[in-house]
Formats: structure tokens, sequence, C-alpha cells
């Protein structure tokens, strides 16, 4: 069986996590989730999901 991790554990864990700095406007870059609706040739409506870094420089793009 797997060993249990107490919430301490998961918060340090959850901290260490990095994220990756811009190359252009050196922020900080997030990830997002970003859901699209898309008609398929049937008629039914299809989501797609892809997850997308956004920093400062390239918001407007990804939430436009």
């Amino acid at each position: 069986m797997a060993k249990a991790q107490s919430f301490a554990e998961k918060a340090a864990k959850a901290g260490k996590l990095k994220y990756k700095k811009c190359p252009k406007c050196d922020n900080m870059m997030e990830p997002y989730l970003v859901v699209t609706g898309e008609l398929s040739p049937s008629g039914t409506w299809k989501f797609n999901q892809r997850r997308v870094k956004v920093c400062k420089c390239n918001e407007k793009e990804v939430f436009a």
C-alpha cells in the first residue's frame, strides 16, 4: 500500500513547484486550462481542452 500523505507534506510539495520565467517579459508563466467549444460537421458541439502557459506578454492573445 502507498504511504498516506499528511496535509503538511502536500503543502510542502505544492510550494516546491516552480513556474518558468518568460524570456520576453521576465514575468512568471502560469499554466491555465483553456476550453473552447467547436461545432462539428454533424451539428453537435465538441469541447477541446488545452493547457496554456500565460504571462503578461501573451495574456491578450490567449484570453481574446
